[in-house]
């Protein structure tokens, strides 16, 4: 079966169709002890839309997308799926999670865990081998459908991860970072999967600390930072709000930190921030500071070696929009 009958096709479970956005979520809070991992978060999503939750590491992106899926109650806020309370059990049947972690069982094959799967969620008989078929048709695991999965490549479990999210026909699915750990060749598998969903007509919710996923496949992306939504929009409406600035990557061996903040002292930077072996800069005309951003280095002692002027991008807004590097 093709995406598009997938979304077409009739649910087993029984819940109301979604009318206007398929997920809106508003002022989102969970606290841990004395730490609030996610402040007061809400976003929508409509149906055909892919919208990803970018971040770092610890900003909160997997706390907020387990209260939207349920599986974590909230402090404060409020979840509906087509404006029915996420708290109606007929209404989460229109969700499909897809974790982080790898929710499957490695002794038995692909289609032994989706067929386990597929019980739980009410499947029978024919139309649970249909599912079954489909899910596997769709993740591009057919062929591999006997092999028990501890034989499976990273990439492959992933996408046979995306598959069991899928059985039961969700109008919402919900991934938490689904590249993690894949090569570059499954990487690419997903998130040509993924974008076919999208254009299926269903919604997405997409999380990543990943730009170049974000830019590849999300229709709007939200930035969260310490548990808040800072900024949200297209890629464009996003970028636009730099206006014309450049973002320049100097690698650089020797104390970043301090580079960094040297450079913040550049007139003409709007904000420095080190990561990994370089140092990320906006500024508002990138190759008329350089000169001052090399003598910054010899100042903090640093050694350059390549620098590299590009147009603004999604990185550069969460740099300018945090004053840190989205890797760090």
């Amino acid at each position: 079966m093709t995406v598009a009958k997938l979304a077409a096709a009739p649910r087993t479970a029984v819940a109301p169709e979604p009318t206007g956005p398929v997920l809106s979520c508003a002022g989102l809070v969970k606290r841990f002890a004395q730490r609030t991992a996610v402040d007061g978060i809400g976003f929508q999503v409509d149906a055909g839309e892919i919208y990803g939750l970018l971040g770092p590491n610890g900003a909160g992106k997997t706390t907020t997308i387990k209260m939207v899926c349920g599986l974590l109650d909230a402090d404060a806020g409020v979840v509906t799926i087509g404006g029915r309370p996420l708290a109606e059990l007929s209404v989460r049947a229109l969700v499909g999670y897809v974790p982080q972690d790898i929710a499957l069982y490695p002794d038995l094959t692909a289609r032994e865990n989706l067929a386990f799967l597929g019980r739980l969620y009410g499947l029978r008989a024919g139309l649970l081998d249909e599912r079954i078929a489909e899910a596997l048709e769709l993740t591009g695991l057919s062929d591999r459908d006997k092999d028990r999965v501890e034989a499976y490549s990273g990439g492959m479990k992933r996408r046979l991860n995306i598959a069991a999210g899928l059985l039961h026909h969700p109008k919402l699915l919900v991934l938490d970072e689904p590249t993690v750990g894949v090569d570059p060749q499954s990487r690419h598998a997903i998130l040509e999967r993924v974008q076919a969903l999208g254009d299926s007509g269903m919604a997405v919710v997409y999380t990543t600390h990943y730009m170049e996923e974000a830019d590849r496949v999300c229709d709007r992306v939200g930035i969260i930072d310490r548990g808040r939504l800072i900024a949200e929009g297209t890629k464009r409406q996003l970028v636009s709000r730099l206006g014309e600035k450049d973002r320049i990557d100097l690698v650089a061996s020797g104390d970043l930190q301090a580079l960094a903040a040297s450079m913040r002292g550049v007139t003409g930077v709007e904000s420095a921030a080190a990561a990994a072996d370089r140092v990320h800069v906006v500024a508002a005309d990138g190759r008329s500071v350089l000169p001052d951003l090399v003598e910054a280095a010899e100042r903090s002692g640093a050694t350059l070696t390549s620098v590299e002027v590009s147009e603004a991008d999604l990185e550069s807004v969460f740099l300018n929009l945090t004053g840190t590097a989205l890797r760090e």
